[in-house]
């Protein structure tokens, strides 16, 4: 915890493009007597306007191949094949970096043990009960207070935890004197509290028998399954719908099963208006639950819809949930790098919706842990979305209904901007912009089956040269969406070129009076000043949130933020101790934490300082010169080499493992090829 230096001091870099401010190039003391003011040179195309004296005079060096931010938006990429040009196969992600393994102790201690309780199996335990051999092992305490312990409440991670040097004594009841029952009774109400409090942080687990459930598929979805069922007999009666198929009709198949859905859903939130067939059956379930006085008595479904079941009464559909979309800052789902403590570091710099990263929709349903670790939510993220994936509807709606039923959550937001040819391949994430049929039926089954708002994120086309956004967005608004968001490319710019704001403005248009947000190029004040007049409601953003989070300060307070390198290094640090909180104080949870950290840190080392530069701003696609900070610690947070970051985490984090070698997932250089 002691202050960072930031004084300029003689230091080493692994960086060969940074040297000492020491080292920097400085005037003559006659040249500076003879310097006059004179206006900035004009701006170099696609390269950021950083001052001479900071500017580093290299010899040239071979130039950069361009490279895709494939983790804005997605995860894998397929390998390429051998006879794609090199500049291709150095795109996306880093698919040939080892493994980081975090090392176990060779003393690997019970877990009852940990928690300070007795364990059940006894000698035959497989696991060790010798804590002092434990401790003898233990790597030591990193800096910082833990985030669990309290007077009142013990850390979960026990021995185990890499800040268990701050653990305070426990003050509990048995630490009372005898007879002393208000100090005891007011300790147990401490503990209660306390352990709430840490339940309460965060919230969307995945609980064993939920889990349970969708492993044996056994979790009830009536809704989706009257929608597709419905769906699936209007598709049959060729004859009578014929004249009906246009997609995007009020009276197209999806359009009738979604009305069908809905009817039916506003039937059960009434049941004096349920059918006469519903009524004598609701009346027989109540005759035969008379000795139970609590039975809520369940009414079928109409005839039309008995395939289904009853529906269950505490699935009752509730009152769609309506969210205020407008005039707010959006950070975008983010794959990897937008994990739930970057996502709080966002809000304390002013980010005002937030989203889960990408899950897709089948490994959800089957209640795979790391799915379900995508959705999870923090208290402070108060307009909180999740994102899913998926080319089907039966899988969509069914998703849709069963995370509108279990999971804290303001909107549902369907991926139809993935550009990932692992996503697209298989028919999902932008590839549902060309089959329009399915992208109906899904869009119109997710709204029907939800009681939770469904928005929709896509680009402009699959193909630069056939954009088809706007044509979509005029039949969304009759779809059942809430919000749209729209990236400012193609599926096959991914991330290369500039945003076409133009074309935004027109959807935007289109998409009255349904709110859209624009996606593109969102790094600071200037950027969303000007793009004021393009009638979006909001602005999302991405890459720039990841190479400038507070950029949502800067947007808000309407100003260009000099900020100083011992706040970027805070900003860390709250990273490093909501990382400890969210994945864990003991080893294994330090190095993950570590790990995200570095990816991080991959997109955050872009930052030119404002301070630096002749021309404000710097653009989201600007090369930057090889440049000093105005101290050591702004110019190593400006390294581009992964092993300075590694130097950054350990001072938060601790030494990092024996021969740890940090490669980011992702290549995280986005220049335009014809800049430059």
């Amino acid at each position: 915890n002691r202050p960072i230096d930031c004084a300029p001091k003689k230091a080493t870099f692994h960086s060969k493009n940074h040297v000492n401010m020491a080292e920097a190039p400085k005037p003559e003391a006659a040249d500076q007597q003879q310097q006059q003011p004179a206006a900035a040179a004009p701006k170099r195309a696609g390269y950021a306007s950083v001052k001479p004296e900071f500017v580093v005079k290299r010899a040239p060096v071979e130039k950069e191949a361009n490279e895709n931010d494939d983790a804005a938006e997605a995860a894998g990429v397929t390998r390429p094949s051998s006879s794609q040009s090199e500049g291709k196969r150095k795109r996306g992600q880093n698919k040939n970096r080892k493994a980081t393994m975090v090392k176990r102790s060779g003393v690997r201690l019970c877990p009852s043990v940990v928690a300070g309780r007795p364990c059940s199996y006894g000698e035959a335990c497989r696991f060790s009960h010798d804590t002092a051999a434990f401790a003898a092992e233990k790597e030591p305490d990193v800096p910082g207070q833990c985030p669990f312990a309290t007077a009142t409440q013990a850390c979960k991670f026990g021995i185990t935890c890499r800040r268990a040097g701050t653990h305070p004594p426990l003050q509990t009841a048995s630490a009372t004197s005898v007879g002393d029952d208000a100090a005891a009774a007011a300790a147990d109400a401490a503990d209660a509290a306390a352990a709430e409090n840490h339940h309460q942080a965060e919230d969307n687990t995945l609980h064993s028998e939920l889990q349970v459930k969708l492993r044996r598929k056994d979790y009830p979805t009536p809704w989706a399954t009257l929608y597709l069922e419905r769906l699936m007999a209007l598709a049959k009666e060729t004859d009578a719908v014929a004249a009906a198929r246009e997609v995007g009709s009020t009276n197209s198949i999806a359009a009738q099963a979604a009305a069908f859905v809905l009817q039916e859903k506003e039937r059960a939130r009434r049941p004096a208006d349920l059918p006469a067939a519903a009524a004598e059956a609701a009346e027989a379930t109540e005759a035969t639950e008379a000795t139970d006085a609590t039975a809520t008595p369940t009414a079928e479904l109409p005839a039309s819809a008995k395939s289904i079941g009853p529906v269950i009464a505490d699935r009752a559909p509730r009152e769609k949930k309506k969210v205020d979309f407008r005039n707010k800052l959006y950070l975008a789902p983010l794959t990897t790098v937008g994990n739930l403590p970057f996502r709080r570091v966002c809000k304390r710099l002013g980010a005002d919706i937030t989203c889960g990263e990408m899950a897709m929709a089948s490994n959800l349903l089957q209640g795979q842990k790391s799915e379900w670790a995508l959705v999870r939510r923090h208290e402070s993220e108060d307009i909180f979305g999740v994102q899913v994936c998926g080319n089907k509807e039966e899988l969509l709606t069914r998703c849709t209904e069963m995370l509108s039923n279990e999971i804290d959550v303001d909107f549902i937001d369907l991926n139809v901007g993935c550009p990932i040819d692992l996503v697209f391949n298989a028919g999902a994430g932008s590839a549902l912009m060309g089959r329009k049929k399915r992208f109906e039926a899904i869009v119109r089954g997710m709204a029907a089956v939800s009681d939770t708002a469904v928005t929709v994120k896509l680009r402009t086309g699959v193909l630069s040269s056939k954009r088809t956004a706007k044509e979509t967005i005029a039949q969304l608004k009759d779809w059942g969406v809430q919000l749209i968001t729209l990236h400012g490319r193609s599926r096959e710019q991914r991330y290369s070129k500039l945003a076409d704001w133009d074309y935004i403005s027109q959807c935007a248009h289109a998409a009255e009076p349904l709110p859209l947000y624009g996606n593109g190029d969102i790094m600071s004040m200037t950027d969303v000043l000007e793009h004021e007049g393009t009638g979006v409601s909001g602005y999302m953003l991405a890459r720039g949130a990841l190479i400038k989070p507070w950029a949502f300060t800067e947007i808000k307070e309407r100003r260009h933020w000099d900020i100083s390198a011992p706040e970027r290094f805070e900003l860390l640090r709250d990273y490093a101790n909501f990382g400890l909180e969210h994945w864990g104080s003991d080893t294994q949870g330090l190095e993950k934490t570590r790990r995200f950290m570095l990816e991080w840190m991959s997109f955050l080392h872009r930052y030119v300082p404002v301070g630096l530069l002749e021309q404000l701003p710097q653009r989201m696609n600007d090369r930057s010169p090889q440049f000093v900070g105005r101290n050591d610690l702004e110019t190593m947070l400006a390294s581009p080499d992964s092993r300075d970051w590694v130097k950054i985490s350990e001072m938060l984090l601790g030494p990092s493992p024996p021969s740890f070698d940090f490669v980011p997932k992702h290549k995280a250089n986005a220049y335009d090829a014809n800049q430059g």
